[in-house]
C-alpha cells in the first residue's frame, strides 16, 4: 500500500489568502492582507518579508504540521469541503454500487478503529505467509509481480504513459526503486543531520519487526539485512539532478534483448507474472535493474525474504492498528517533517480514498464546490496569458524568428484542462463494503492496476488527468502538451470571481503562468508541439537557452536556507524557469486588463503594486527546520521565499513599482537581470 499517515507533506504550488472568511465580503474579494505587511522592512531589501513580515513574526505551526502559510490555509478549506462530504457519504442509504455508497463505505472501513485495533497486524499475516513461503528466486519474483498487482509495491518500479518519441501510444515504463529512504544520497552522506535521519529509519524499521513478533536481537538483524540491500541498490539509482534528463531516461529496449541481458531476473518471465503483454518497454534507469539482477545472484535469499517482509508491513502500516500507525508518524512526521503531532484519522482516509477512488471522490467534491462561472473565467485567464506569452515570445532578442514560430506553435497547442475530466474514471468493478479497509484497499489498487494494464501499446487518451479535481495544485504534462489546472486550486482566495484582476492575475495568473512556462523550461523545451521529445531547435538559439539555464542555476546555488545549506540550483532549474517566466507572463496579461492600464489605488496601492503583493502573499510560508533540509535535499521546488525573491530580483517593472535602487538588498543591475521567456 502507498503510505497515507499524511506525515509527508505533499509539494506542489502554495497559494495566496486573505484575512477575511466569508467568502460574499467586497472586502473579501478584493483585499490584500495589509496587516500581513511589515512596513518597517524595505521591499528592494526583502520582498517577502515587507509582505509578509507581520505574519511570519506571528504565525504559528500547528503540531499536527511541519508548516504553515497560504498553502495550508486553503488546504483546510479544501479539507473542510471534504470531510463534509465524507461523512455525508457515510451516513446515508445509498443505492449499492453507487459512488456514494462506494466512497462513504470506505471511509467507514477506515474510521472503524476499534476493529483495526483489534485485528492489529492480521491483514497482513497472510501477505507475510506467502514471504515465508517462498522457496527460491523465482518464487520470490513471482511474489513481487503479483503483490505488485495489489498495491503493495516491492522492488519495482512502474507506470505506464506515453511513449515520449511516439507520444500517440503508450507504453510500459519501468524506474529505480527499492530504497526507503527519501533519495539515494541518504545512504551516503555523512553529515549529522542526514545520519539522524537514518537512525530514525533503522529505529522505524526495527520497531515494525519488533511489533511482528521479533525480539530485539532478530529485529536488529533484519534492520542491518535490509539497510544493506538498500543501499547496494541505492548505488546504482542516478541522481535527483541525474533523473531530471529526459533523454537519458528514454531507455526503450526489446524484451528479448533485456531478457540477455539481466537472465536472473529475466524480463520475459516478470512481464508474464506482471500480466504485461508487450515487446518493448522503457526502462528509464537501466542500472537500477542491472544491480538487481546481479543482486538477485549475490544476495542470499533468506536475506532478500527479510527485505520483503520488512517492507509488506512498511507499505501497509495505515491499514494496521495505531502502533503501526505511530512507528510511521514518528519517522516520516516528527523526524523528517518536525510535526508534534499526528493528523486526525479522517485526514487518513481522504488521503487513501483520494488514492484510489479519487475520481469518484471528485465528482462528489465538484458538484458542490466549483461553479461554471469559475471554469469560464479561468479559462479566460489562461486565454489571456497564453496570448501574452505570443506576445513575449516574439519580442525576445535571443531566438531566430524560425525558431520563434515553432514556439509560437507550441504554445498554441497547449490543451487547457480545468476543474475536472471530461470522462471519470470507472469504478464499476471496485467492491467496497463498510468493514474491511484491506480488501477495499486491495479492490481499488487491482483496479487501478488493471487500467494501467489496459493501456499498454495502446493509443493515448489525451483526456486522461494525472490530478483528482479536489488537488490544490496544478501541473504541465509535456508528452500531452497540457497544462491542468483541477477545482481545488481553483477558489477562494487563490482564485475568485469576485476579486480584481490585480489579485487574481497576481495568484492564480502567475502559476498558469508557470505552468505555461514548464513546456519552455529545461526538461520541457525538448518536446515538441505533440509532445514527442524531439529537437525542434536552431542550434545557437539553443545555446543561448542553456546559457541562461546556467545563469539561473548560479543565481539560485547562491541562496542559503538553512545554516550553511543552498538551493540545488541544478535540482530546482526547472520550477526556478518556471516561476522567471510565470510571473513575467501573468503581469504582460494582466497589462492587457483595464485595470492593469490603470493607475487608481485600492487599499494604498497601485494596480501594479498590488499585483506583485497579491503574488508575494500567495507564497507566504513558515516551515519547519526538518521540513526544509527534506526540502532542500529532495524537491526541484525552491523554497517559497525564495519563490518571490528569484524572480522579482529579474523583473524589472518590479523595480519600478516599488522604486528598487541601487544598494537596495535585490537589487540587480539591469544587464544581470536574467530573462528567458
Amino acid at each position: 500500500m502507498r503510505k497515507h499517515s499524511l506525515s509527508l507533506a505533499v509539494t506542489g504550488l502554495i497559494f495566496c489568502i486573505c484575512s477575511c472568511k466569508n467568502n460574499s465580503a467586497p472586502e473579501t474579494a478584493k483585499g490584500l492582507s495589509l496587516q500581513n505587511i511589515d512596513s518597517s522592512v524595505k521591499p528592494g531589501d526583502d520582498f517577502f518579508m515587507y509582505a509578509n513580515g507581520k505574519w511570519y513574526d506571528t504565525a504559528t505551526i500547528l503540531p499536527t504540521e511541519s508548516r504553515a502559510g497560504a498553502r495550508l490555509e486553503m488546504d483546510f478549506i479544501t479539507k473542510a469541503h471534504i470531510k463534509n462530504i465524507l461523512e455525508e457519504a457515510a451516513s446515508a442509504k445509498n443505492e449499492t454500487g453507487s459512488i456514494e455508497q462506494k466512497v462513504g463505505d470506505f471511509f467507514t472501513s477506515i474510521m472503524d478503529t476499534v476493529k483495526i485495533e483489534k485485528l492489529g497486524y492480521d491483514p497482513i499475516k497472510p501477505l507475510l505467509q506467502k514471504v515465508d513461503a517462498i522457496t527460491d528466486v523465482n518464487g520470490m519474483l513471482q511474489f513481487i509481480a503479483n503483490e505488485n498487482t495489489e498495491g503493495t509495491t516491492l522492488v519495482l518500479g512502474q507506470y505506464v504513459g506515453a511513449d515520449e518519441k511516439n507520444s500517440t501510444k503508450n507504453i510500459a515504463v519501468y524506474v529505480q526503486s527499492g530504497i526507503g529512504l527519501p533519495d539515494r544520497d541518504y545512504y551516503f552522506k555523512q553529515d549529522a543531520a542526514t545520519m539522524q535521519v537514518v537512525a530514525a529509519y533503522k529505529n522505524y524499521l526495527f520497531t515494525l519487526c519488533k511489533l511482528t513478533g521479533d525480539d530485539s536481537a532478530a529485529a536488529m538483524q533484519k534492520v542491518n539485512t535490509v539497510y544493506d540491500i538498500e543501499k547496494q541498490l541505492a548505488a546504482s539509482h542516478r541522481t535527483n539532478v541525474e533523473t531530471r534528463d529526459p533523454q537519458a531516461n528514454y531507455n526503450k529496449m526489446a524484451v528479448a534483448d533485456l531478457d540477455k541481458q539481466m537472465p536472473v531476473f529475466g524480463w520475459k518471465k516478470m512481464l508474464g507474472y506482471l500480466h504485461v503483454k508487450t515487446d518493448s518497454v522503457n526502462v528509464a534507469q537501466p542500472a537500477y535493474y542491472k544491480k538487481l539482477d546481479e543482486l538477485l545472484k549475490t544476495i542470499p535469499l533468506a536475506n532478500w525474504k527479510t527485505y520483503l517482509r520488512v517492507h509488506c508491513i512498511e507499505e501497509n502500516t495505515d491499514a494496521l492498528s495505531s502502533a503501526f500507525v505511530n512507528a510511521s508518524f514518528n519517522y516520516g512526521g516528527r523526524v523528517l517533517e518536525g510535526q508534534k503531532q499526528l493528523k486526525p484519522r479522517w485526514e487518513i482516509a481522504y488521503a487513501v480514498i483520494d488514492t484510489y477512488m479519487g475520481e469518484a471522490l471528485g465528482q462528489l467534491y465538484v458538484k458542490k464546490y466549483f461553479t461554471p462561472e469559475a471554469k469560464q473565467k479561468i479559462l479566460d485567464l489562461v486565454n489571456n496569458l497564453q496570448k501574452a506569452f505570443e506576445m513575449r515570445i516574439n519580442k525576445l532578442d535571443w531566438m531566430s524568428d524560425s525558431t520563434k514560430q515553432i514556439a509560437i506553435a507550441k504554445l498554441h497547442a497547449f490543451t487547457k484542462k480545468i476543474g475536472y475530466p471530461d470522462k471519470w474514471k470507472d469504478y464499476s468493478k471496485v467492491t467496497i463494503t463498510p468493514d474491511n479497509f484491506m480488501g477495499n484497499y486491495i479492490s481499488c489498487a487491482k483496479n487501478a492496476y488493471d487500467f494501467q494494464l489496459s493501456k499498454i501499446d495502446q493509443p493515448v487518451d489525451r483526456t486522461e488527468w494525472g490530478m483528482t479535481p479536489p488537488t490544490n495544485n496544478a501541473y504541465n504534462n509535456p508528452t500531452f502538451n497540457e497544462i491542468v489546472f483541477p477545482a481545488g486550486i481553483l477558489q477562494f482566495p487563490m482564485f475568485d470571481v469576485g476579486s480584481d484582476d490585480a489579485m487574481n492575475y497576481g495568484a492564480i495568473g502567475m502559476v498558469i503562468g508557470h505552468e505555461m512556462t514548464h513546456a519552455f523550461d529545461d526538461q520541457g523545451a525538448q518536446y515538441d508541439k505533440d509532445g514527442n521529445l524531439k529537437n525542434w531547435w536552431k542550434k545557437e538559439d539553443y545555446d543561448k537557452f542553456k546559457a541562461k539555464g546556467e545563469q539561473v542555476i548560479k543565481l539560485y546555488n547562491g541562496f542559503t536556507v538553512l545554516d550553511t545549506m543552498h538551493i540545488n540550483g541544478r535540482l530546482t532549474q526547472g520550477e526556478n524557469t518556471a516561476d522567471i517566466g510565470g510571473i513575467a507572463i501573468a503581469y504582460e496579461a494582466f497589462k492587457l486588463t483595464k485595470e492593469g492600464q490603470d493607475t487608481t489605488r485600492i487599499q494604498g496601492f497601485t494596480p501594479d503594486q498590488r499585483f506583485f503583493l497579491s503574488f508575494a502573499q500567495s507564497w507566504r510560508k513558515k516551515i519547519k527546520d526538518e521540513a526544509m533540509r527534506q526540502q532542500v535535499n529532495t524537491d526541484p521546488h525552491s523554497p517559497g521565499m525564495y519563490r518571490i525573491i528569484g524572480p522579482l530580483m529579474n523583473f524589472t517593472p518590479f523595480y519600478t513599482a516599488f522604486n528598487v535602487k541601487p544598494g537596495d538588498k535585490m537589487y540587480r543591475p539591469e544587464a544581470e537581470r536574467i530573462h528567458i521567456w
